[in-house]
Formats: structure tokens, sequence, C-alpha cells
């Protein structure tokens, strides 16, 4: 089964810093037997999360985490972006992966990620810190089988 991490950041796709996030959440998903491609970079934005996340669904991920852009700088825009595909969100992921990230660090209560379905994908936003990632993947993985079978069909 096919994923897709998407970084984002201006930074790194300016090439200004290496992005330390995306290979993270791609290891995870390695790691739980997703077939995952190296992390796309793209910069902040709605519209270049939107669009990377439509070229994500289109090459068949069923599983898509974005790393960057929830918090509340203005270039921040990534669950605007994330918003534009979903179908329907799926807020109770959100909001657990705010509060183990607060556990850790209370700033992480200042993420704006969304989670949801589109198509057949589960989407996922995590924050850009490379603890967020470590801290949001577990749940991302947990959670993933049980949605995709879900969305195939199968019973609860």
């Amino acid at each position: 089964m096919r994923a897709a991490v998407v970084t984002v950041s201006d930074r790194s796709a300016a090439g200004l810093r290496e992005d330390r996030s995306g290979p993270l959440a791609v290891a995870a998903l390695r790691g739980a037997g997703f077939a995952c491609a190296d992390a796309a970079i793209v910069a902040d934005g709605a519209d270049a999360v939107e669009s990377a996340l439509r070229e994500a669904l289109a090459s068949g991920a069923r599983v898509i985490v974005t790393t960057g852009g929830t918090g509340v700088a203005p270039r921040d825009r990534t669950p605007e972006g994330t918003r534009r595909v979903l179908e329907r969100e799926l807020p109770g992921i959100a909001e657990e992966l705010r509060r183990r990230g607060a556990a850790a660090k209370p700033v992480a209560l200042l993420s704006r990620g969304i989670a949801g379905v589109a198509g057949a994908a589960l989407i996922v936003n995590l924050p850009g810190s490379t603890g967020g990632v470590t801290d949001g993947m577990p749940l991302v993985v947990a959670v993933a089988g049980h949605v995709l079978d879900q969305l195939d069909g199968a019973d609860h």
C-alpha cells in the first residue's frame, strides 16, 4: 500500500534548510509496511499544499502525511490547503495529536493541523518540528489500517 509525505516549508523548498521532519515521517510509514517515496517538499501556502495533496492522491497514496505549516505564522496555511481536499474531517486525530504533543511541549496546542479522508485516503497534518513528527507518527500508524479498512467497506 502506498503512502506519501509532503514537507511544507519555504526554507526547505528554497534549499536553505535541510528537511529533517519529512524523512522521519517517511521512515515511520516504511517501518509500518507502506511503500513510501522520499518526502516531497513544497513552499508554504494553501495553493501549494492543495496541489501536492492532489498529486499524492492521483499517484495512489492511501496515507498522506504533511509536516509543517500548521502554526500561526502568516504563511502557515497547511490546514487551509488540506481542507480544500478533504471530504470528511476526523477531528479526534488532530485533537489527540495536540494532546500528545502538549504533554511534551505546551506550544503544541498552537498547531492548527487537521486530519480527514479524501477518496480512499487518510490525510494528516503534523507540525514541522522533528518532535511533533516523532510524537505524532505512532498515532498515524496506529489508526491508518482501521481507517483504510473502513474506507474500503470493511465492517467495524
